[in-house]
């Protein structure tokens, strides 16, 4: 076996397995007529975990540049499920909360979220998910400073 082949295969299944997963999320949203697509979920449920973030934290945490975020954003605060909230120094800068609401849609998506988990990980024993996770983690770590987002 060539020696580019493992890497070309680490590349190609990084990013079709990444694609298969948001394909089946799109669809199983869609299927149920959820309110928010997974893009806005995932916006919502990092708002609800962490009581408060700013847009900026989560362009950083979900790797998405400020636009996407401030669109995403928009669209859950039109729907009621966010809100913007004043930060203290006047400046144009909020505070993202995630409303009644918000929480509602939320608890109403998680146990199809929580199946989906499933779904993604089936055959797969708790050590063989914790060292999948382990290497997907250094990976991450291995390119998280080599690329230059524009955030």
């Amino acid at each position: 076996m060539p020696k580019n082949i493992l890497g070309k295969r680490i590349g190609t299944m990084l990013f079709t397995t990444g694609t298969l997963a948001r394909g089946l999320s799109s669809q199983t949203f869609s299927e149920k007529n959820f309110p928010v697509t997974p893009e806005q979920y995932l916006i919502l449920s990092l708002l609800e975990e962490n009581n408060e973030l700013y847009q900026r934290q989560l362009s950083e945490i979900t790797l998405k540049d400020r636009a996407n975020v401030s669109r995403i954003v928009s669209i859950l605060e039109e729907k009621g499920l966010v809100n913007r909230i004043n930060d203290s120094n006047g400046r144009k800068i909020y505070k993202l909360v995630v409303t009644q609401k918000g929480r509602e849609v939320a608890a109403l998506i998680q146990p199809t979220v929580i199946e989906l988990r499933k779904t993604i990980t089936k055959g797969l024993k708790k050590e063989e998910l914790e060292l999948f996770l382990s290497i997907t983690d250094k990976i991450y770590n291995n390119l998280k400073n080599k690329v230059n987002l524009q955030i």
